[in-house]
């Protein structure tokens, strides 16, 4: 297993356990309801071309209210879900997750920043990120050894 998949299962572990507890801030039992809006979102990399895939899930948000950011390995997405509310509306239940929200996507690689390109379509935004091509090459460093003072 690669170093990424611990990660992502680590991750999803985590996103798992606050569901299920709820915020032990303050609201605890088995509440979905959290401080802040954080959407799902998938890091997958493929061989051919070489590149990071970010999927976010953002149903319900307006193109026009999603920003993205490249920050060296840092993928930042923030943006706005509204409030479809309109005055007079009375509502029996409330699940879904509004307001502004800003989730920073730790990538496993360096990318090609000025290369990525977005498409936001039927409620799914996704990111590619061309990776960045190192030099894979072996290469020996030579070591300064200290030379004994003589006397």
């Amino acid at each position: 297993m690669t170093e990424r998949d611990l990660f992502a299962n680590f991750q999803r572990m985590r996103r798992d356990m606050e569901e299920m507890l709820g915020d032990v801030r303050g609201r605890g039992g088995f509440s979905r309801r959290r401080l802040a809006f954080v959407p799902a979102v998938d890091v997958a990399y493929t061989a051919d071309p070489p590149r990071a895939i970010v999927t976010a899930e953002l149903a319900g948000i307006d193109a026009e209210r999603l920003e993205l950011e490249i920050q060296g390995r840092k993928l930042v997405l923030s943006g706005r879900r509204e409030s479809p509310a309109r005055e007079g509306d009375v509502y029996q239940q409330v699940e879904i997750e509004r307001g502004s929200f800003r989730r920073v996507i730790e990538l496993g690689a360096e990318v090609v920043a000025e290369k990525a390109s977005a498409r936001y379509e039927d409620g799914m935004l996704r990111v590619e990120l061309p990776l960045a091509r190192g030099d894979a090459s072996a290469r020996s460093v030579p070591i300064d050894r200290a030379q004994a003072a003589s006397s």
